[in-house]
């Protein structure tokens, strides 16, 4: 080879290793990187020195990852490379450093999940290798100092509308690992389905899992797909789900509405509804007037039940309990309800449902667990074509409450946290990933800042962090989830993860590319934006 050409290639090489920083192919994107000298080569067996004490079933996820993936033995002591585990109790709970030198690679942290999430950086870097038709797995030497923005980095799925099954939960699991999200958001009961089985009534899923029929096409459609729809997860493999979250560092909040959405639990049992009188679940979708009777002890106690049932289950210390688009006609039509607020002294019959939501939330403290709703539970009307009356409400929610913002007034968020509220932003005109890709884009959806501009630095503690929603009225397939939830969980996650200051759409846009092959790969559709 003539000088000038080796030249050209060892430039050429060094110019594409240096691309191959974590910096520059990893999302989300790392806090900082600093580069070494030298670079290092993965060879076809390493050795991994385990002085955190990682649990079996999480180094298993590890071995068969690297080996299964990637092609990577993992031998005892003789390996070519040593990949060395360990403690640092300094660094944040869900942070890690990872350092590459010729001879060895050092992951540290003070959690469990830090030695996760590090082994996820690692992984997408040999990825990036791959993608690009490298030879080997090799790399610039370099340190990476990561940690999350926020502690809340959340997807939600809802199965009331459409039942998906468990692979396709199982296939949301592996896409949020790999993204280092933390929290999976499952929707299971709703108007259209109830979804998780509760021993002690059992007819929630004998009867409310199943509709005779489903619209299709629209809100406003007349249509219906002309079959019915069912499916409900038993315990037994709600729990291997959850084994399955736990293994990937993921926990699962799961969401049982009330006091609306109330359907498929009416149409069991209609003692639970305000007019007593027996329904069906409905075909249609949107939002229904059947709502629980508050005042019926016998309400109470079988929503006291539901939640000890699905805390037990879900050994949960958080519960979604809903609360959104209550439509309170039906109260207002109803003698002892109205008697009810009269009695009370309350202006709205949204103090009701402040009232009852402060009741859950102190029965959930008594029992170990809190509970969060959805914008509603603050009090204010956000759906004035729904209501006959609406006067502002006289009682407020406590502060032990966290509110998943959706929808209302963006200074809403601000009073909350002022309040001593945790919030969840979830701002459905950015968040809302079952809307097209034309309304909201791969760019828009990086675009989404959970933190309000004008919230004092004090209460931006509050802001927990960020959950993006895949709702199913219109999305019936695993195809469509898949559609809506890739590449856009990709924006979330960096969102969730990085600092603002470290946020470069142009350099994401790159980066998320290298991920298409691997989720192809998993069978799992995904929007190609350009």
């Amino acid at each position: 080879m003539k000088k000038f050409e080796f030249i050209v290639v060892f430039l050429l090489a060094s110019l594409t290793l240096s691309a191959q920083s974590a910096y520059n192919v990893v999302v989300p994107r790392p806090a900082s990187v600093e580069y070494g000298a030298g670079n290092i080569t993965v060879p076809d067996e390493v050795g991994i020195s385990d002085g955190f004490g990682v649990s079996s079933s999480v180094m298993d996820y590890i071995t068969s990852e690297l080996t299964s993936e990637y092609g990577i033995g993992v031998t005892g002591s003789g390996a070519p490379l040593e990949i060395v585990l360990g403690r640092n109790d300094e660094l944040p709970a869900e942070g890690y450093e990872l350092e590459f030198n010729e001879i060895s690679i050092i992951l540290s942290a003070s959690s469990e999940s830090g030695i996760f999430y590090g082994f996820q950086t690692f992984f997408q870097m040999l990825n990036a290798c791959r993608q690009y038709e490298y030879h080997s797995y090799t790399f610039p030497c370099q340190k990476i100092c990561d940690a999350p923005r926020f502690p809340w980095r959340a997807y939600m799925l809802d199965e009331a509308r459409h039942f998906m099954g468990k692979d396709v939960v199982l296939n949301i699991l592996d896409g949020m690992a790999a993204l280092k999200m933390n929290v999976f958001h499952w929707h299971l009961t709703d108007d259209a389905g109830w979804r998780i089985e509760i021993k002690k009534y059992p007819l929630l899923t004998e009867v409310g899992s199943s509709r005779k029929d489903t619209q299709v096409g629209g809100f406003q459609s007349d249509m219906t797909a002309g079959k019915p729809h069912s499916g409900f997860y038993t315990q037994d493999e709600i729990r291997e789900i959850l084994e399955y979250a736990r293994v990937r560092q993921i926990k699962v909040v799961p969401e049982i509405e009330m006091p609306g959405h109330a359907s498929a639990a009416i149409a069991a049992y209609p003692w639970l509804g305000i007019k007593k009188k027996k329904i069906e679940v409905p075909v249609r979708f949107g939002k229904h007037y059947c709502a629980f009777d508050l005042i019926d002890p016998k309400t109470l106690e079988f929503l006291h039940d539901v939640l000890l049932e699905v805390r037990d289950l879900f050994d949960a210390d958080v519960i979604h309990i809903g609360g959104d688009e209550v439509r309170f006609n039906q109260w207002e039509a109803d003698k002892d309800l109205t008697a009810y607020k009269k009695k009370k002294g309350f202006n709205s019959y949204m103090d009701i449902q402040i009232e009852f939501t402060n009741k859950i939330a102190a029965f959930a403290a008594d029992h170990g667990f809190k509970i969060m709703g959805w914008s509603e539970i603050l009090g204010k009307n956000l759906h004035e074509d729904d209501n006959i009356s609406f006067a502002e409400t006289s009682t407020s929610i406590g502060d032990n409450v966290i509110v998943q913002f959706w929808k209302g007034d963006p200074k809403e968020i601000n009073r909350a946290a002022m309040d001593g509220n945790k919030i969840v932003n979830s701002t459905s005109e950015y968040t809302y990933i079952n809307f097209d890709h034309d309304f909201i884009s791969l760019e828009k959806a990086y675009s989404f800042e959970p933190v309000p501009s004008d919230l004092a630095p004090e209460y931006q503690p509050n802001i927990i962090g960020l959950g993006c929603q895949m709702w199913t009225e219109w999305a019936n397939t695993p195809q469509d989830v898949y559609i809506g939830t890739f590449p856009r969980i990709a924006a979330f996650a960096e969102t969730g993860w990085s600092e603002v200051s470290d946020k470069d759409f142009g350099s994401f846009s790159k980066r998320v590319k290298l991920l298409y092959p691997g989720w192809r790969a998993s069978g799992l559709d995904v929007y190609v934006c350009e």
